[in-house]
């Protein structure tokens, strides 16, 4: 079919190429070009079906439900994690108890420094201490305590407070007694204070009374284990007597002289 032919004026130059080509056979690979490039601007998302991949345009409201599910998720993931750690006990500073001791260190006032006892009634005995009370309570409310009853005799009064719990190390150690121990002190330590162990004291049978419970340690193979386990008010540490028996010394050796001495007395016997 021959080809009729427009006035390149009129149409335009690109109108016209476009023109002959479709005249001469050849396919209009302008037109294809643009609707490709424009496809391929488009996000594409691929979904496997079987051995085939299908390429599907992704539109933008899927992409937005998509998003929003992705914030959501995370959204819950983070209030449970907020909310698991917000149910872990947090362990503060072990309370005092009657019995033990505060140790109190007002700077530049000596007079109102020292170890001060827990009363039965909760109170320090001193004069002036005697109004606050610190048994069963953490150290930030007994500091609040203090500070209050401190800031009329000084402005902006500094002081540092120490809690010194009561143990009592006994049993096999050098100087057993009642200790008032800083906070923190782990069970060799209490032992050391107490001289550490005899010559017969066992540090890998170490008896710990705390309250309504016993527990048996060992010091000698398992130090590393209890390093981190410090005294709490009122624990008993009591350390093992190692058995005094010697097999040798108490039993061989005392065979052994009685066996000659009579084979001496038959023999003396024999020849006389």
């Amino acid at each position: 079919m021959p080809c009729l032919r427009r006035d390149h004026a009129a149409t335009g130059h690109v109108a016209a190429s476009q023109h002959h080509r479709q005249c001469a056979g050849q396919p209009d690979m302008g037109g294809s070009r643009s609707r490709m490039s424009a496809r391929s601007l488009q996000p594409v998302q691929s979904i496997r079906r079987g051995r085939r991949s299908v390429m599907l345009p992704e539109t933008r409201g899927n992409s937005r439900i998509r998003l929003g599910a992705q914030w959501v998720v995370a959204a819950l993931l983070f209030a449970f994690v907020a909310s698991a750690a917000a149910q872990v006990p947090v362990p503060g500073d072990p309370p005092l108890r009657p019995g033990d001791m505060l140790r109190i260190t007002v700077w530049r006032h000596p007079e109102l420094s020292g170890d001060f006892a827990v009363a039965p009634d909760s109170t320090l005995v001193h004069p002036l201490y005697q109004t606050v009370k610190v048994a069963g309570a953490p150290m930030t409310v007994v500091r609040a305590r203090l500070l209050g009853l401190l800031a009329p005799y000084e402005q902006g009064v500094d002081f540092v407070i120490e809690p010194l719990f009561a143990v009592t190390v006994a049993g096999e150690v050098r100087q057993p007694n009642l200790y008032q121990l800083p906070q923190g002190t782990t069970f060799a330590q209490a032992i050391a204070r107490a001289g550490g162990p005899t010559e017969l004291g066992r540090l890998d049978e170490v008896h710990v009374i705390r309250r309504d419970r016993t527990m048996v340690i060992n010091l000698a193979q398992e130090y590393s284990r209890y390093e981190g386990v410090p005294v709490a008010s009122g624990d008993q540490v009591l350390v093992a007597r190692r058995s005094n028996f010697n097999f040798l010394r108490d039993f061989l050796y005392p065979v052994a002289s009685l066996t000659a001495a009579v084979a001496a007395v038959l023999a003396y016997s024999r020849y006389r």
